[in-house]
């Protein structure tokens, strides 16, 4: 493609998003119609919660890449980072001299100009964190923008448009398009950064983990000296990174010198409670519903920004008391006959291993049954092979589907689902593999029993396996 048209024009009132099903280009579809624009987009097929999200906003999508979808000719086209080159609409855009753009481009020119940018990385726990700097900001009155890579239940939605100063943005490292091959999170000028954790991931466009490290100290040089940088300390990787960066550190975490330490007190009333040190002081007491050490950490990394903003503790306690969480992040989607179903996003080993340590211990004495389908771009590759067995070392029962997409993947370098249980079961774990979604749902109806919880994770759809349980029990 032409870059010179890489731009966005002056006036824009017609917008076409090609793969606009992704939760960050769905929610860009949607603050654009906010803003006015004439807004359609197109995929080939888009899973819930995102296709209802966008059907109530009335905003039209097209069934699969087709050039004549560009017609009547928009005024810009955003295209996503999982479209090719060769994608029908982008061969048609550049064919016809369309300004183009992609995804932080657009954030950056619609969303974030003019405000203070509060930017959310990290391996692992991104979007929860986000949501709850949101969440802070909005309950104290900041009456925040966001872009978030989930669903926030208290809002319903992923994103919003408010009149304050700040926007709260999750900077992903994956890659930013097919034309612009780096991550996302450069396009972002962080007046704030949280930066929670760091690990090998994205093997699709990351070789080792020493490629990952590159592009997040990418990030780190760019910093304004200005900027506020809240880590957290249980990375030594990290801790190297940060030595290159201008901009003020702050360390979270559980380490003695660390500047906010956390806590964990005993579990009271529903609620997970910890105690936050600022240095040498108490700051205060704390508690949320969120469950999981690992969302602790989160919520402690939301309330060190919070404090930078000046947000009192009073308000910040209120906020992480009254917050709901997000949508596919350890959501509970309904129990029937004492079978509780619990859908979660994780699919990195570190996530399910953490995912479920948090729901074994929110849920003392039940049978957990872990569902876990390989289907982002990394767990459908052996690179994890031999680090999942550690996994799932807390479910009781596990039950696992072949890779969804066989064919993304060469044979050689292609997860096997049987080889995962045949090892979990040599643990002395109860592991089966299916084949396929239906053979799961058929098994599980026979197999759950009063007191399960069926936590199914995924970064897809999993074929609506959640509701589809739930209406078969």
């Amino acid at each position: 493609m032409d870059l010179r048209l890489n731009r966005i024009p002056q006036d824009v009132r017609r917008v076409h998003l090609i793969a606009v099903g992704g939760t960050a280009m769905g929610a860009l579809a949607c603050l654009l119609h906010d803003r006015g624009c004439d807004v359609r987009g197109s995929d080939r097929k888009i899973y819930p919660p995102m296709s209802g999200f966008l059907a109530a906003r009335g905003i039209p999508v097209l069934e699969g890449f087709r050039p004549e979808h560009l017609d009547p000719a928009p005024d810009l086209v955003v295209i996503g980072n999982a479209v090719t080159a060769e994608n029908p609409e982008a061969v048609e855009c550049a064919r016809r001299g369309i300004p183009f753009c992609s995804l932080p481009q657009a954030v950056n020119h619609f969303a974030a100009r003019g405000k203070r940018a509060l930017v959310v990385v990290g391996t692992h726990g991104k979007t929860t964190t986000a949501a709850l700097c949101a969440w802070i900001l909005h309950t104290a009155g900041r009456d925040p923008s966001f872009l978030i890579g989930g669903i926030l239940i208290d809002f319903a939605a992923n994103y919003r448009l408010g009149g304050g100063g700040e926007i709260v943005l999750e900077g992903d490292e994956y890659d930013t398009a097919f034309f612009d091959k780096g991550p996302k999170f450069l396009h972002y000028e962080p007046a704030r950064l949280i930066w929670t954790s760091l690990e090998f991931d994205h093997a699709d466009i990351y070789r080792d983990l020493a490629a990952v490290e590159c592009a997040f100290g990418r990030l780190l040089e760019r910093l304004s000296p200005d900027c506020r940088l809240f880590a957290w300390d249980g990375e030594p990787a990290m801790e190297r990174l940060l030595g290159a960066t201008p901009a003020a550190v702050s360390r979270y975490g559980t380490r003695p010198g660390s500047e906010w330490r956390m806590e964990i007190l005993p579990p009271q009333d529903g609620f997970r409670r910890f105690e936050i040190l600022k240095g040498k002081s108490r700051y205060g007491r704390f508690r949320t519903r969120l469950i999981g050490r690992h969302n602790l950490l989160n919520a402690l990394a939301a309330i060190a920004l919070a404090e930078s903003l000046g947000i009192d503790p009073p308000a910040v306690r209120g906020a992480l008391e009254s917050f709901r969480g997000v949508k596919r992040r350890q959501e509970v989607r309904g129990e029937k006959r004492g079978v509780l179903v619990i859908d979660d996003f994780a699919h990195h080993p570190t996530a399910v291993r953490e995912t479920i340590a948090a729901v074994a211990e929110a849920y003392p004495g039940r049978r957990i049954v872990a569902v876990f389908e390989p289907r982002s771009n990394t767990s459908m590759r052996n690179v994890f092979q031999e680090i999942y067995p550690q996994a799932f070392h807390r479910a009781d029962c596990i039950l696992l589907r072949d890779v969804a997409l066989p064919e993304k993947v060469p044979e050689a370098e292609r997860f096997s689902a049987e080889r995962l249980a045949r090892e979990l079961r040599a643990q002395g774990k109860e592991a089966v593999r299916f084949a396929d979604t239906d053979g799961i749902l058929e098994h599980l109806v026979g197999f759950a029993r009063p007191g399960d919880v069926v936590l199914i994770m995924s970064n897809g759809g999993f074929d609506n396996l959640h509701e589809r349980l739930l209406a078969a029990l």
